[in-house]
């Protein structure tokens, strides 16, 4: 028989033990139970994550910060780059009213993309095809007629277009007259520039006396001055040739000539000079005529012997005169054959031919020949027969290069 008495779990402890085993000692609580304890919170207190934690935390947190910048910057500089490619940061058009006055040019028979092309390279517009639109769109079947346009830098389009169809009043006429051109080849450039007739500027060259020309004056020879002209849309024959003779007149009065008869007689001389010098030379040729014209020279006997006037008395260009041609007395212009000036100038003197004229060089010289005609190379001389050696350089020249003195 068994001398232990049996416990029922009712007689044990509340922590499971019985109370009849203790001996005395604290134990500890099991292991289990220990970690379950440090992971639950305790009751109104929120955890708090340890100082490296938080350390780790903010690093991540920066990471994504930096990185996320860099790839929004990036996003920005390749929309940039698309946006130029694409032409989308192009401006189209200007706000206006514009800067800078220009003058701007439209050749004959262009159209409206040459117009808007050229336009846009002189940044006048913006945008050719913003400028195309606007002129379409206020066109109604007119075109753009060809001469000179004051306008101004970046223009609005729809400005632009107005003042190239004619609405705006500032459109002119251009017309670039070349020195030692003739008075017909003067007035063909402006007929052709401002659309008036040849015939009304022949007419008015028949009465040169009704611009302020001396009576000797056989027509407007000499007087239409070279330069680059722009003339109003409306201006008319009369407008124009007084502009030109103004002009003319206006340089001699710079210079001190006043008087018309003395006008004429400067215009004759520097025209003859404008057509047989370079302009190095003018000044020397100047004075050289002006020693053949002095009384009892006996190099010259007064004789200027000008190709150039004889040749406008003939009606043609050329180097080269036949005996006959020198010879021919008839010919007011021939130099050779009347002693003195020609009947008139010959052709428009530039500036420079007209102070070597009014201010001509003190030289001994009486002959001038220029002996290269690509280099523009003259010789001078005193004496008749230095002069024909140098007349045989310029012929050795002529033998040289074949057509290029006929």
């Amino acid at each position: 028989m068994n001398n232990h008495t049996r416990h029922s779990p009712a007689a044990s402890g509340s922590d499971g033990r019985n109370p009849a085993y203790d001996d005395g000692y604290a134990h500890p609580e099991p292991v289990e139970q220990f970690f379950a304890d440090q992971d639950t919170p305790r009751r109104g207190r929120r955890p708090q994550p340890s100082k490296a934690k938080r350390r780790r935390r903010l690093r991540r947190t920066v990471v994504m910060l930096v990185v996320l910048m860099l790839f929004a910057g990036t996003v920005y500089g390749v929309a940039l780059m698309l946006r130029d490619m694409l032409g989308l940061n192009d401006v189209t058009d200007y706000a206006g009213p514009g800067g800078e006055e220009t003058v701007f040019s439209v050749a004959e028979g262009a159209g409206a993309l040459a117009i808007g092309n050229g336009l846009e390279s002189a940044d006048i517009v913006a945008d050719s095809a913003t400028f195309m639109e606007a002129l379409a769109a206020i066109s109604d079947g007119r075109e753009v007629q060809p001469g000179e346009y004051e306008m101004r830098l970046q223009m609005p389009a729809a400005d632009a277009a107005e003042a190239l169809l004619g609405e705006d009043p500032s459109i002119v006429s251009y017309a670039a007259v070349a020195r030692d051109l003739r008075q017909g080849e003067v007035f063909d450039i402006l007929s052709t520039s401002t659309g008036i007739p040849r015939t009304e500027f022949d007419a008015l060259a028949a009465n040169p006396t009704q611009f302020g020309l001396p009576q000797q004056a056989l027509s407007l020879e000499g007087y239409l001055h070279p330069g680059e002209y722009r003339f109003d849309i409306e201006a008319t024959a009369t407008d124009i040739i007084t502009e030109m003779v103004k002009a003319t007149t206006d340089r001699l009065a710079q210079d001190g000539v006043t008087d018309p008869s003395e006008q004429y007689r400067i215009l004759t001389i520097a025209s003859i000079v404008q057509a047989e010098a370079q302009q190095g030379d003018y000044a020397t040729v100047a004075g050289a005529i002006n020693n053949r014209l002095t009384p009892g020279n006996t190099e010259t006997s007064g004789f200027i012997q000008s190709d150039a006037s004889v040749t406008y008395g003939l009606g043609k260009r050329s180097y080269q005169l036949t005996d006959e041609e020198k010879q021919d007395t008839s010919n007011p212009y021939n130099t050779y054959a009347n002693p003195g000036l020609p009947k008139g100038p010959i052709g428009s003197p530039g500036d420079e031919a007209i102070d070597a004229t009014v201010n001509p060089a003190d030289v001994p010289f009486y002959f001038w020949v220029t002996v290269d005609l690509d280099t523009g190379e003259t010789k001078f001389s005193e004496t008749y027969a230095e002069h024909l050696q140098y007349v045989d350089e310029y012929l050795a020249w002529c033998t040289d290069h074949p057509g290029r003195c006929e």
